[in-house]
């Protein structure tokens, strides 16, 4: 008799012991399913501070970058026109250095005034100056030339033959001139004819 209850016993314990096995308690279950969620979770909000501190970073790199415009603080837009003397240059390429834009034409009197101060200045300091000619308002390319000799002028002068770039930069009255820094920054814009003084003066306020 003991046997036979002892055998039943034991059969009850494997039985449940299988039971459990194969239909795990709902305490169990709820319990791992917690852990996957959770573990689950912690990824999304892994992936969530990743995306947030891109978006941080992308947002202060463009707030640091300066806005291209014409004001006095802008990034002075960017552009390429070929010399009287054949190159093709870039505003760009003069980066690191500090730059007079200078927009001028021969039939221009107050750029005639101009013209000896700005050779001085070229001559005197290590500024850059870019003349950008409004070409398409000469009779041709022979008359600048015959400007520049007349001048013994020694900086580039550019060729606006189609006014781009005097669009670009809103020139009405000549000249007008753009001290720019090294980093490409707008320091001062002027309309009209600057003197030699005004030109130094102008240059060392960029330091």
């Amino acid at each position: 008799m003991k046997k036979t209850i002892m055998l039943v016993i034991m059969l009850g314990m494997i039985g449940w012991a299988v039971y459990e096995f194969v239909f795990p308690s709902d305490e169990a279950s709820t319990g791992q399913a917690v852990e996957e969620e959770t573990v689950e979770s912690g990824v999304n909000l892994d992936n969530d501070s990743a995306d947030q501190s891109e978006n941080e970073e992308q947002k202060e790199t463009t707030a640091s970058e300066p806005t291209v415009g014409l004001e006095v603080g802008n990034l002075a837009p960017d552009f390429q026109l070929a010399t009287l003397s054949g190159e093709t240059v870039a505003l760009s390429d003069y980066r690191g250095s500090k730059v007079m834009l200078n927009f001028w034409a021969t039939w221009c009197p107050p750029c005639r005034v101009e013209m000896p101060d700005m050779e001085k200045f070229h001559q005197d300091t290590e500024i850059e100056i870019l003349a950008v000619n409004l070409t398409e308002t000469e009779p041709n390319t022979k008359q600048v030339q015959q400007f520049v000799n007349e001048y013994g002028l020694s900086f580039p002068i550019l060729l606006d033959e189609v006014i781009e770039v005097a669009n670009t930069y809103a020139i009405q009255p000549i000249p007008t001139s753009f001290m720019i820094d090294s980093e490409g920054i707008i320091q001062f814009k002027t309309f009209g004819p600057l003197t030699y003084d005004q030109m130094v003066a102008e240059m060392e306020g960029m330091d």
